[in-house]
Parts: C-alpha cells; sequence; structure tokens
C-alpha cells in the first residue's frame, strides 16, 4: 500500500474509532432510560461496595471526587495542561487539549438530561441530578487520552498509557464508591471521554507530529545534531596534515635550492 493510502485509511480510522465508541455510550445511554431498574450489574456493584466501606477509603474517594469535577477537574486541570504544553512550546497541543475537554463537558451535560438516570440512594456526596453518563469519570478519560495521544504514542512510553488507563480506573471506583454512579455510569463515561479526544484529535495529527519533542542528541546551536566528517567526505586525516607541513618548506624553496635538495 503507498504511504499516501496508508495515511488516508490511519485518518478514517481514527474518525471512526471516536464515533463508534460515542455510539456504543449513546446506545448504553439508551438502554439505560428504557429501563426502569438498574442493571443486575449496577445492583451486585453497588452491594459490594457498600460492603467495602472504610474511612481510608471514603477520604480518597473523596479527595477525587474534589480532582475529577467541579471547578478543579472541569476548569483548573486543564487549563494547567495547557499552560504546561504551552511553556514546552506546544500550542497545538494546547488548543486540541482544552477543545477535547470543552466539547467532552458539554456533551456530558446534555446526555445528563437526554436521559435522566436518577442516581443511586446510597450517595456520599452532593451531586446534581443526572447520573448517565458520569461526568467525572469523562473528565479523567478526555485528560487521559489527551495526554496519550500527544505525548504516548510511542511503544517506549507504554507507562504513559498505563498510567492514563489507571487513573480512568481509579475514577471510576471511586465515583461508584461514594454511591454517585452506577458501574454503567462509569462505563458511559469513559467510551464519551475517549471518543471525543480522539475525533478532536484527528483533524491535529499533522500538527502535532510537527511539534518539538524531546531529543536524545543534544542539539547544536544551529538546531541539528552534529554529525563527525569522515576522511572520505573532506575531513583531513593526522597523516595528511602532518605530510603537508613537511611539504610545505620544501615548496617555499627557489627552484635553484629545490633541485640540489634529495627527494624522499
Amino acid at each position: 500500500m503507498e504511504p499516501t493510502s496508508t495515511r488516508r485509511v490511519a485518518s478514517h480510522w481514527r474518525w471512526i474509532s471516536g464515533v463508534v465508541a460515542l455510539g456504543l455510550a449513546a446506545g448504553l445511554g439508551l438502554l439505560v432510560m428504557l429501563r426502569e431498574s438498574p442493571f443486575d450489574l449496577d445492583a451486585d456493584w453497588m452491594t459490594d461496595v457498600l460492603a467495602e466501606r472504610g474511612p481510608v477509603l471514603e477520604v480518597l474517594a473523596m479527595l477525587m471526587d474534589r480532582i475529577g469535577g467541579g471547578p478543579i477537574g472541569v476548569v483548573v486541570v486543564p487549563l494547567g495542561l495547557v499552560a504546561l504544553l504551552l511553556i514546552a512550546r506546544r500550542p497545538w497541543g494546547a488548543l486540541f487539549s482544552i477543545i477535547a475537554a470543552a466539547l467532552s463537558a458539554a456533551i456530558v451535560q446534555l446526555l445528563k438530561g437526554t436521559f435522566a438516570r436518577a442516581r443511586p440512594e446510597e450517595i456520599l456526596v452532593t451531586a446534581d441530578f443526572g447520573s448517565f453518563p458520569s461526568g467525572h469519570v469523562a473528565n479523567a478519560a478526555t485528560l487521559a487520552t489527551t495526554i496519550v495521544l500527544i505525548f504516548g504514542l510511542s511503544r517506549s512510553r507504554a507507562w504513559v498509557w498505563m498510567l492514563g488507563a489507571g487513573w480512568i480506573v481509579a475514577m471510576a471506583l471511586s465515583r461508584t464508591y461514594l454511591g454517585a454512579h452506577w458501574v454503567t455510569d462509569t462505563i458511559g463515561g469513559a467510551l464519551i471521554g475517549i471518543a471525543v479526544a480522539v475525533i478532536v484529535w484527528a483533524p491535529f495529527v499533522t500538527r502535532l507530529e510537527r511539534e518539538p519533542r524531546p531529543s536524545k542528541n543534544a542539539p547544536t546551536p544551529t538546531g541539528a545534531a552534529a554529525t563527525p566528517l569522515t576522511p572520505a567526505e573532506g575531513a583531513p586525516t593526522l597523516g595528511a596534515a602532518a605530510g603537508s607541513r613537511l611539504r610545505a618548506p620544501a615548496e617555499s624553496l627557489s627552484p635553484h635550492w629545490r633541485d640540489r635538495c634529495p627527494s624522499g
């Protein structure tokens, strides 16, 4: 397959994968709206969570609640990422991340009002109406996916993927632990966050690839890595330099004395 065709297929798959994930989230929301009672998975998980509640885990979950939503999760964290990207001279990455965060938050609020799912009764935090999808998990998924797409598209940076996935799972667990969401709410939030980030990323791919990245070799003042010259490329060898110095005095003699000098 030609390189141009390969790039075209890859571009299409970015859009398609994002749209499919968004469609799965919408389909799950429709099932939730049509069902009067929670799914068995939701009910069983909530029963297990209630049995495991304790003061230490509750403090950690409350901390995740503050970080993942409200002014901090919706405004402070996205703007903090934008600031870091601008400092790193990644303006296109900054623009991509803020668009993805804003669009994800808007879609979540739209779907909450559309599906109007009631939250669990055993909730430990104050929350607005609309359980599906989880806004905290959507924020976490958008943030993690954005960072992965900007910094982690390399086999050597698999740890970025692992941290991103861990952050999404931790946020989902904290939301169900606090009784703020059903399990299916967190699944829907994760799908929306990932889908929005991938869809927004698609038109930014080329520009993001052209932005500066950390290099293993330190650049020269002109911006290019220093490349040593080989003898074939014109770099003088030690022997050639010594020979040129020995020949210089003989060449400076007059023709009369040069003929009298013995040649080696």
